[in-house]
């Protein structure tokens, strides 16, 4: 039976989703260590992204097949027994044999969030980039709209052995004040490794000042990861929803 799995995590602790040979600290690792405990039986789990070491997550969806007596709610009910308090499965439900967690989804969203006022909030601190400082909206909004759409993100990745194609689409970035922060929230059908905390570091960079909105077209023409700006830290960014 194939069973879908919608998970929250704070990636704060964790070395990503990825199981991983040299560490069983992975939200991967973790799920999968229990559920097989429970069947009696090793069991894998496809996750819809890869979030790496301390990326969060509100709304990462997995699949596992699995044979078991239990109910979906019987499933969910054990896993969050024995999950750490820093892993919470929201939903397991029976899915088609073919659904494919990262293969069949369509969209992904990711929210990336800084702190730009002058005090830390103590309570966010770990979801937040603490940049404290003033940034220029408008123009990192003018220099989204040279990202979205259908290109070659390949100076946005930091895998330089990658073989596979970079071309993804971005549907929207949406740049929101809150108070002491600003939300950059993407929307896009697939993302590509580190690609939302780079293309964050060189909005950052543009609300800088240290670049304008219209050299976005000539870091994406160059397809070279040094014409694109920093990678933004880990801790800002949250997947928020994949939808199918």
């Amino acid at each position: 039976m194939n069973y879908r799995l919608d998970i929250q995590y704070d990636g704060t602790r964790y070395g990503g989703w990825q199981k991983q040979k040299d560490t069983d600290n992975t939200i991967q690792g973790k799920i999968e260590e229990v559920l097989s405990r429970m069947c009696q039986t090793p069991v894998t789990i496809q996750g819809a992204g890869r979030t790496d070491a301390g990326v969060h997550a509100a709304g990462q969806v997995a699949n596992a097949h699995m044979e078991t007596e239990k109910t979906s709610e019987e499933i969910c009910e054990y896993l969050n027994r024995y999950l750490p308090e820093d892993i919470e499965i929201v939903r397991v439900k029976q899915a088609a044999d073919r659904f494919h967690s990262r293969l069949n989804a369509r969209e992904k969203v990711y929210q990336y969030r800084v702190a730009a006022g002058s005090h830390k909030n103590v309570f966010e601190r770990k979801y937040q980039c603490p940049l404290h400082e003033n940034l220029d909206v408008p123009a990192m909004r003018e220099a989204a709209e040279f990202l979205t759409g259908t290109h070659d993100f390949k100076s946005f990745c930091s895998n330089k052995k990658m073989k596979k194609s970079s071309v993804r689409t971005i549907y929207d970035i949406e740049i929101r004040e809150e108070g002491q922060e600003i939300r950059m929230t993407y929307t896009g059908d697939g993302f590509l490794y580190n690609m939302v905390r780079i293309l964050t570091g060189t909005l950052i960079e543009v609300g800088r000042g240290e670049r304008k909105p219209e050299e976005m077209m000539e870091i994406l023409e160059r397809c070279d990861r040094g014409a694109a700006g920093f990678t933004a830290p880990a801790r800002g960014l949250t997947l928020l929803e994949v939808r199918y």
